[in-house]
């Protein structure tokens, strides 16, 4: 389970460095998605060849999409793996675009197979 911690900042924490307070948005739209993939990797015959496998398709996803990605489960199993994509931001639309994107690169890689997915919105 992924955890997001909030923390509420007064006036006197937002002073720039001549001590006037700094504009702050009043009331901002964020939208999180989180998407959890389960993940086999059947020709992998070592942790060496699933952590190689992995590897690469969270550096894609990071890399195309600006997200965060992590292994979150199986982290010992040779032939499997949970890992977690995490994208924010202000636009709804726009991150069920990229999250769906996220999907169909995680479909089209050949060397991985998908067990589960799920998405939610935090």
């Amino acid at each position: 389970m992924c955890r997001i911690h909030f923390f509420a900042l007064t006036e006197k924490d937002i002073l720039s460095p001549d001590s006037r307070p700094v504009d702050t948005v009043s009331d901002p739209d964020l939208f999180i998605s989180l998407l959890t993939i389960e993940l086999v990797i059947p020709w992998a015959r070592s942790l060496k060849d699933k952590r190689s496998a992995v590897r690469g398709l969270k550096e894609r996803l990071r890399s195309r999409f600006n997200a965060s990605v992590a292994e979150v489960s199986y982290e010992d199993k040779w032939q499997r793996a949970v890992i977690a994509v995490c994208i924010l931001g202000n636009d709804r639309r726009q991150l069920e675009s990229n999250m769906a994107r996220v999907r169909q690169l995680c479909e089209e890689a050949s060397d991985l197979q998908i067990a589960d997915m799920h998405q939610q919105w935090l």
